[in-house]
Formats: structure tokens, sequence, C-alpha cells
């Protein structure tokens, strides 16, 4: 029907033009996917952003690298990051000991500064 092994880009584009859909490439320089139990990471992806019906899309074509997700160490990143450290200096000064400590009473006590420092005291 179309012969000659496609369309012609121009008019591919036309036609997705008339049924509403619109794209855009993104000059992206890393993608990440994280799951449960993997990640994969895209370097140096094209990556395009398709937008019909008030929906976007975004197409990745690229190969990943995989990783193996560890529970451990994203538990603990996400726990060093919800404390921020002007609460770690504060308990610190406030109990009398290193920000070391003062960080583990405030995850042992969910950020709460008055129980961290009684925890110390």
């Amino acid at each position: 029907m179309f012969g000659g092994g496609g369309l012609d880009p121009r008019k591919m584009q036309q036609m997705m033009e008339q049924m509403g859909i619109e794209t855009d490439d993104i000059d992206a320089e890393e993608v990440i996917i994280r799951t449960a139990d993997e990640e994969l990471v895209f370097t140096s992806p094209e990556v395009q952003r398709i937008s019909a019906q008030g929906q976007e899309t975004y197409q990745i074509v690229g190969e990943p690298d995989t990783q193996a997700t560890s529970d451990s160490s994203t538990d603990d990143s996400a726990d060093e990051q919800a404390i921020p450290d002007e609460d770690v200096e504060i308990v610190a000064q406030r109990a009398g000991v290193n920000t070391e400590e003062a960080r583990e009473a405030l995850e042992a006590e969910d950020g709460d500064l008055a129980a961290a420092i009684s925890r110390l005291e």
C-alpha cells in the first residue's frame, strides 16, 4: 500500500499533527528507571516526549545497564536525607555529643529533636 519501505518522515509528521499528536526530542544525558529489584540506567539515550489527547508518553531508545538494588543502602541514604544537618547540629550541641551520635538518636526518634536530646542525656 505504501511501497518503498514505509512512509516519508515528513508525511508521517503531518499525519501525526492532524491527529493531534505532538513529538519533542529531549536532550537527555541519563535516564534511570528504578524498580523494587533493579535499576535500569540509560546513558546518552534518545528520548522523545509524545503528547496526545492530554497525555504525555516518553519513549527511550538505548541500551540500559542493569544494577540490582539493595534495600539496606536505599533505606540508609533516605534516613540520612530525611534528617536535616541543622537538626543534627542542634542535638549534638544540646546533648554534648558528636554529630554521629546525634544523627543516630534523631533516626531512632524519627527526627524528634526533644526526644533525641532526652535519649542522649
